[in-house]
């Protein structure tokens, strides 16, 4: 019988004050193959309240298709109770991040990440001024 073992590691990435989307597939199977697992799942979270994790067809077409649906369901220039509590102007920010949500769990299977040919891992920075995000993938297996 294996043991279970857990791995951590972060990733920083910097957004722009627009709603960026980070493919982050790579430095996710980077880190997974360092790991040595063959079996198990691979977490990939972003704390705060206006990021998220998702999974997409990284290729121009998709990613503004995203972009305008997210506009669509939260648009920024709409009024929200958050922005007069706070004055700063990112209600929208986090209705678009509770939507997607923080974090997505991927099984894998022979050391490998269960995703589709055309699937990759996206980080979205939603927020409406430039932020360096945390990023952090976990490996949980044997």
């Amino acid at each position: 019988m294996s043991s279970l073992v857990c791995h951590f590691h972060h990733l920083e990435l910097m957004g722009s004050a627009g709603t960026d989307v980070h493919d982050v597939t790579e430095p996710v199977r980077n880190f997974l193959a360092q790991t040595g697992v063959r079996e198990g799942l691979v977490t990939v979270h972003t704390p705060g309240s206006t990021a998220a994790v998702t999974t997409i067809e990284y290729e121009p077409g998709v990613v503004q298709d995203l972009r305008d649906c997210l506009e669509r369901l939260a648009p920024a220039g709409a009024d929200y109770a958050h922005d007069a509590a706070w004055r700063d102007g990112n209600g929208y920010s986090h209705l678009r991040a509770a939507l997607v949500g923080p974090s997505l769990s991927l099984p894998v299977q022979d050391g490998h990440l269960l995703l589709g040919v055309w699937q990759q891992i996206v980080v979205l920075d939603l927020d409406n001024r430039p932020r360096r995000r945390k990023v952090v993938i976990q490996v949980l297996g044997s």
